[in-house]
């Protein structure tokens, strides 16, 4: 339980860092919000890309890691990795889409962070769904 709670805590962590940072960049714009929120370049724009792919997937997440944590309070080392590794994954997309010179421009880090995303929560949501069905 404490893996998936750390998980939770620090997926929590990223969607209130970059939150903050959306703020902070709407305070430090130099054109209109407007033209920086559109400008696909603007630290604004990235800035609020990156927390809004942050919210697509970590409700999800950490809701899938919490249900596994309560159902598996030892959990085999291999499932506690699997949520690093979501966490992980998390961050290096964000990381990506922030360091990127634009939110359109594929780069290695939003890839990876991408995929990785994708594979954990596809692997966590199979886990769940054979779990709840040995409880039929």
């Amino acid at each position: 339980m404490a893996i998936a709670l750390l998980s939770v805590g620090l997926l929590g962590l990223l969607v209130f860092l970059l939150g903050a940072n959306v703020s902070r960049n709407r305070h430090s714009v130099t054109v209109t919000p407007h033209e920086a929120e559109a400008d696909p370049k603007s630290a604004l724009r990235k800035a609020i890309r990156a927390h809004g792919n942050c919210i697509e997937y970590i409700p999800m997440l950490s809701l899938m890691i919490l249900a596994l944590g309560l159902r598996l309070p030892l959990l085999p080392m291999w499932i506690a990795a699997l949520m690093l590794a979501a966490v992980a994954s998390r961050y290096v997309h964000a990381f990506g889409i922030l360091t990127g010179d634009s939110v359109y421009e594929a780069n290695a880090l939003k890839s990876i962070g991408a995929i990785g995303t994708y594979l954990t929560g596809a692997v966590l949501s199979i886990i769940l769904i054979i779990r709840a069905a040995a409880l039929f």
